[in-house]
């Protein structure tokens, strides 16, 4: 029998309460940055970034996180022994700010994924999964392998996180032509548009409770109308 698991909404006493997402960055912050104009567009509502995790003290995504005053801690893998350490004190952090989603936002350190977050870590890859993808596949790498192997369609892949690379399951996929001009440079920009909308609307989907883990399939199940108090 198929495993079956569906990530159930947020609620606190039988109230919904603000779905909470945690955002790791190593880099320019270009995803955070992303979501933070989203929620500020409306377009996230009912989820609050509760926190920013840096891998790199010098990752210019930290300024986003200070701009818009989410709470950020900077935590750096040669502090600690070993990947398992380093990835407790991550979700540790998680844990305290009460974290429902943790979404990697070009984080480039691998972490361990402990059983209280399974389905609760998210990553966008920017090829379509199962292609160009796994260790040493992340930014520029991925284009210019694209156009090194002649395919003629890319794009991006939001998937769970296990503990191998790109690997967890598929929740959503964008493709994008690749052009007979392209450099990796205009390609990253096409599949980057396409990352700033499905990357949200995964996040809002899991939140909403619509998205069932089947094996290594996701459904996303219909969106139910909202209730009334006179149909309760």
């Amino acid at each position: 029998m198929s495993e079956q698991k569906q990530m159930e909404p947020s609620a606190v006493g039988g109230a919904r309460r603000p779905f909470r997402i945690a955002v790791l960055i190593s880099g320019g912050g270009t995803t955070l940055r992303n979501l933070i104009q989203k929620k500020a567009a409306g377009l996230l509502q009912g989820i609050d970034i509760v926190l920013v995790i840096s891998s790199n003290p010098a990752a210019g995504g930290i300024q986003y996180a200070q701009q818009a005053g989410i709470p950020l801690r900077v935590i750096q893998r040669k502090e600690f022994p070993t990947q398992e350490a380093f990835s407790e004190a991550i979700f540790q952090e998680c844990r305290q700010a009460q974290v429902d989603l943790v979404v990697l936002g070009g984080f480039l350190k691998q972490i361990t994924v402990p059983p209280d977050f399974d389905l609760r870590v998210v990553n966008i890859h920017p090829a379509l999964i199962p292609a160009f993808c796994g260790k040493g596949f992340y930014g520029h790498h991925v284009h210019e392998a694209v156009l090194q192997y002649g395919a003629k369609i890319s794009g991006c892949t939001v998937h769970f996180v296990d503990n191998q690379y790109d690997h967890g399951p598929v929740i959503a996929q964008r493709a994008v032509p690749v052009l007979d001009d392209d450099t990796p440079e205009t390609l990253a920009a096409r599949v980057f548009e396409q990352e700033c909308e499905v990357y949200p609307e995964a996040i809002r989907l899991i939140a909403s409770g619509r998205v069932q883990v089947v094996g290594r399939r996701v459904r996303i199940l219909p969106e139910q109308p909202p209730v009334s108090p006179g149909n309760r």
